[in-house]
């Protein structure tokens, strides 16, 4: 759809916060050596005054999220879906405001390459025998919505999603509101090792951002070893981040296998990469940014 300006409670805001989730990629990890950074899949939340909820992703830190919501008025909400990989989407049947009767949630995802509706895909992996309980057997109402290389708005934000390379049609999103814009690519495939080239739709979604929230999920030893797995080097991520002018970069969707004393190192190793007008940080279950005024 090309215009989503009806949503409920849609007013003018100024700037909006940001708050992590989940901040994993590829599975949930649990134990006392990840609990400052946290051990949920991949879900961010952006507040913006006036509007309904706004997430990225799905992934195991939509339950929390979810925990937080009141039961006074029936939900209603945005999820902003970058692609429909499991570590994506598996928190959905435990999101609390949809297990409500009269909670919706407007699930925005990309169209598939061999034609399936999302609704389709989505009910293929909820349903047994890979799930006890099916889609349509959920109290509250799915909306879905296929993009592509699209501009269309929620209230007043203004959202840009466009592909970009991973395995499978993968969306980054840019959103825009009271001076403030916050550019989210969760899974994004580095071209090959060593090589630092990015396609037209990452860098318009990336330039001048306030803030970036991107894929950084291997080291270089790493890569080299999973390079078509359709992830990117630390070292990419903040590439990426100085071409595009971008004042702040959380580096996210962290290897399972990286620890809290590990991340610590690698934030630090990228902040020693860049001079002043970019500041580098991990992405930690928790964390709230505001941006704008």
């Amino acid at each position: 759809m090309s215009n989503q300006g009806g949503y409920v409670g849609a007013i003018a805001g100024s700037g909006f916060d940001i708050t992590f989730y989940g901040v994993r990629g590829s599975t949930p990890c649990h134990g006392a050596d990840v609990a400052r950074y946290g051990g949920n899949t991949s879900c961010v939340t952006v507040d913006v005054p006036g509007h309904p909820p706004i997430m990225f992703d799905l992934g195991t830190g939509a339950r929390y999220f979810g925990e937080t919501m009141g039961t006074e008025v029936p939900f209603e909400g945005i999820c902003l879906l970058s692609h429909l990989h499991w570590d994506h989407i598996q928190g959905l049947p435990f999101f609390t405001p949809v297990l409500r009767p009269g909670g919706r949630l407007h699930l925005h995802a990309p169209s598939q390459e061999d034609g399936s509706s999302v609704e389709e895909v989505v009910s293929r992996m909820l349903c047994p025998p890979l799930f006890p309980v099916r889609v349509d057997d959920l109290p509250g109402d799915l909306v879905f919505y296929e993009h592509g290389d699209e501009d269309f708005e929620i209230g007043d934000v203004q959202v840009m999603s466009r592909l970009i390379p991973h395995l499978g049609n993968t969306l980054g999103f840019r959103l825009s509101s009271g001076g403030a814009t916050v550019a989210y690519l969760s899974d994004h495939q580095q071209p090959g090792i060593d090589v630092y080239e990015a396609t037209d739709n990452a860098r318009e979604l990336c330039q001048g951002a306030d803030l970036l929230i991107h894929d950084a999920q291997y080291t270089r030893p790493e890569f080299h070893q999973k390079s078509y797995w359709g992830h990117c080097t630390i070292e990419y991520a903040v590439w990426l981040a100085l071409e595009c002018d971008v004042r702040t970069l959380a580096l996210y969707h962290h290897d399972p296998l990286h620890d809290d004393d590990q991340l610590d190192r690698l934030v630090a190793e990228a902040n020693t990469r860049v001079g002043c007008g970019l500041t580098v940080i991990g992405a930690r279950e928790g964390l709230t940014l505001h941006l704008g005024k």
